[in-house]
């Protein structure tokens, strides 16, 4: 057996190791861009649930023969609190969303909401750290406010 190897020679362990590095310079920028838009899809899911939830209750409401207008869509001002819960904050009443959002951990966070008040939401939207403000007037409207970013609020809502 003479002339058989048992190692690698440097020459191609360099070549093994250059085509690692370039696959991986085209795939990790990739894999970035496929998560925020994983997050921005979950916020717009998160809308377009709300959305729904609130028309639901606004029609049983007036099938009940009540026409009294929301209060708030649940939740807790602050960090690490749970959002979108329970209609006019009462732990009772029907739920807004199966399972409730927690909001942002910390004010540096981006790709989550936060509450201000009960009737203005804010999510901040991934990388950009933009906020779209999110206003429910009330009646049964969670929309941006006319303030906010305007093509961000497009990203979310349509």
């Amino acid at each position: 057996m003479v002339g058989s190897r048992k190692a690698f020679s440097m020459m191609e362990l360099v070549f093994v190791i250059v085509i690692i590095g370039l696959l991986a310079a085209v795939a990790i920028p990739k894999f970035a861009v496929t998560r925020d838009d994983a997050v921005l899809t979950q916020a717009k899911n998160t809308v377009s649930s709300i959305r729904s939830a609130i028309a639901i209750e606004r029609q049983k409401r007036v099938l009940r023969g009540s026409y009294d207008d929301f209060t708030s869509l649940g939740g807790l001002t602050g960090y690490d609190q749970v959002l979108f819960d329970y209609f006019d904050g009462d732990n009772t009443g029907p739920r807004i969303l199966e399972y409730s959002v927690r909001s942002c951990k910390n004010a540096n966070l981006t790709g989550c909401w936060t509450k201000s008040s009960d009737t203005t939401y804010v999510y901040k939207m991934p990388s950009l750290g933009t906020a779209v403000t999110f206003t429910f007037d009330l009646k049964s409207r969670f929309d941006c406010d006319a303030d906010s970013h305007t093509r961000e609020c497009r990203l979310l809502t349509e």
